[in-house]
This record gives structure tokens, C-alpha cells and sequence, in this order.
């Protein structure tokens, strides 16, 4: 994948190399666009930048560290769902993604959708989780909202993945600050519930994720199955997300809260978090698996040449 989108860029933007630099030093790489052509924004599909743009202005995100790297994740989820989010027919592609959908909630967020969302309230500091800083928390890579058939507001939460080996895996657990004798990593979800100053993230950092785990602990039905706390690997990120979406769910303005992740097809590396998550949940359908060739097949399904131009320049960037 790396070799394919260096030689995109090559064709597309350029040949001249970027900048990344590391501990003082600056290192060139093919993969990343030069500074030359990082206000034009070539890694991002040309029809959706100006609402990229409106979007940035009116909810303020960061862009990633590494949004210039060919290879970047939160580039990709733009290019995948914004081009479909902005088109007149955006509800009958949704409708074949998200069980019970009718209609995107236009009116909402920046027509119908965020990028980077981490509450419901951007009066809250440090948001719901109460994890937030300036350099990390938990957030949801899009945030869309729509209809359900019952005409209940509902929000989608995905967690867009290109080239990643893995998921985010657990900070408490590395932290300079954990006490090893008395933030106790090996004890089991529910001795953690029951003390839940065994965790650094809740004794140390303050975080609200086990209280909101506690709360919806039914959700985790297989829990029994893991001797030691199973939020130290790859699972880490999925649970911060879920517990995101029932934190969103309680505030009470959207009915149904949802999380997925969407992945490269050719994407295998995720494949045992994501299985040991769903066994961990017992394939609650409040979180679901999807593709991004699932996500342009359903695109496909609709004739459009708008669309249809979209589609060939996505696929020939993603090798899709």
C-alpha cells in the first residue's frame, strides 16, 4: 500500500519528498507531501474541500500529526464519507449501511456530521469521558447524524482505519505514573469494578471510563473470559468509543447511539482485536463491522456520474 500511494503521489502532486522531524533531526520520506503543497490539500478529493474547510471553521478539529502522510487514516475517512455525506443521494447509501436508517439529520452538527467529535457539549472541558487534553482523548474519527424509522435522532460513530497494524492500545497501563503495586492491571474486569482504583485511568487520570463501564456492564457479557483487565491491547480503543456512545446515549439528545469501524478491506492486521471484541460483547449490535469496499460498493449501487467520478478516483487511490 505504502509503495502504491508514494507512486500516486509521484503521478498526482509530486515527486519531491516531505519533511518529519523527530527528536530534533529532520528525516525526508517519499510518503509524505512536501510543504510546498500542503495548502492545496492534494491528498483529499477535490469536490469536498471547501466543506472540509467550512467544517474546520465552524467546529474546530486538529488535523493528525501525520494528515500529510500519504498513508494518513484521518485524510482517508474524509475521502471515503464526505464525498457521499454531500451528495443528494447520501440517504440511499446509508440506507444500505445503517440498520433502520431513513434519513440524514441535515440540521445537525455541519450537515448532519463532524469529523473529530468527542461529546455532545463542547462546553465540557475535558469532554464526557473527562479525558480530554491537548494532546489526547477519546473521539470519534466521524460523527453522523440521522434518522432512524421511527424518526428517533440517532448518531453513528465510526473509527476509520487505513494502513494501522493495531488500535490504540491502553496509556494507563504504560503511564510513568502507574503505581504497578497498586494500579493492578492483572485483576479481572469485575474486581476492577468492584474497585475501580485498581485502574490508573480512573485512580490516576480520573477518567470516567469505568464508571460509565459499571453503568452498562451488561454489555460486556463475556467479560468472565479474561483473567486480567482485557482493555490493555488493541480492545482499549474500541471500549473508550463504545463507552463514548453510551455517554453521548445518556445526555438524551440522541436516542440510539451506534460505533463501528471501518476498515481497509485489505486490512487483516485489526482482524483478532476486533474478533475478541465481539466475542468479549457478544455481537451486540450497537457496534458493527464494515469495510470502506463495503462503503463504495454501496455507492456504486446508485448511478450517479458524480458519484461515479468519486468512486473511480477513490478506488484508484486506495487500491480498492
Amino acid at each position: 500500500m505504502y509503495i502504491h500511494l508514494i507512486e500516486w503521489k509521484w503521478k498526482h502532486v509530486t515527486t519531491e519528498r516531505g519533511a518529519y522531524n523527530y527528536k530534533g533531526k529532520s528525516y525526508e520520506y517519499d510518503a509524505i507531501l512536501p510543504k510546498s503543497v500542503h495548502e492545496s490539500f492534494p491528498i483529499i478529493y477535490p469536490p469536498a474541500l471547501s466543506d472540509l474547510k467550512k467544517l474546520k471553521a465552524k467546529f474546530d478539529f486538529k488535523f493528525h500529526e501525520h494528515f500529510n502522510h500519504m498513508a494518513s487514516s484521518q485524510a482517508a475517512n474524509a475521502n471515503l464519507f464526505l464525498p457521499i455525506l454531500l451528495h443528494p443521494k447520501a440517504n440511499d447509501i446509508f440506507k444500505q449501511l445503517i440498520p433502520n436508517f431513513s434519513r440524514l439529520a441535515t440540521d445537525e452538527l455541519y450537515k448532519g456530521f463532524r469529523i473529530e467529535f468527542w461529546d455532545g457539549n463542547s462546553n465540557l472541558e475535558k469532554g464526557i469521558l473527562k479525558d480530554h487534553s491537548a494532546i489526547a482523548g477519546t473521539d470519534s474519527d466521524i460523527a453522523i447524524a440521522y434518522y432512524n424509522t421511527a424518526d428517533e435522532l440517532c448518531l453513528w460513530l465510526v473509527e476509520h482505519k487505513l494502513t494501522e497494524a493495531e488500535f490504540t492500545v491502553c496509556g494507563g497501563y504504560k503511564s510513568k505514573g502507574r503505581n504497578p503495586k497498586r494500579h493492578l492491571c492483572e485483576k479481572s474486569f469485575s474486581a476492577i469494578i468492584r474497585n475501580k482504583e485498581l485502574c490508573y485511568y480512573h485512580d490516576g487520570s480520573k477518567f470516567e471510563y469505568w464508571n460509565i463501564t459499571e453503568a452498562n456492564q451488561s454489555f460486556f457479557v463475556n467479560q468472565a473470559k479474561h483473567i486480567s483487565c482485557p482493555f490493555k491491547e488493541g480492545m482499549n480503543q474500541l471500549w473508550r468509543n463504545q463507552l463514548l456512545g453510551f455517554a453521548i446515549e445518556k445526555q438524551g439528545k440522541y436516542k440510539h447511539v451506534h460505533f463501528s469501524v471501518v476498515h481497509h478491506h485489505d486490512n487483516h492486521s485489526l482482524c483478532k482485536s476486533i474478533a475478541d471484541y465481539k466475542d468479549l460483547i457478544g455481537n451486540n449490535p450497537k457496534f458493527s463491522l464494515l469495510t470502506s469496499a463495503d462503503v463504495v460498493r454501496a455507492a456504486s449501487n446508485i448511478e450517479d456520474g458524480d458519484l461515479g467520478q468519486w468512486i473511480e478516483w477513490y478506488k484508484e487511490l486506495y487500491m480498492v
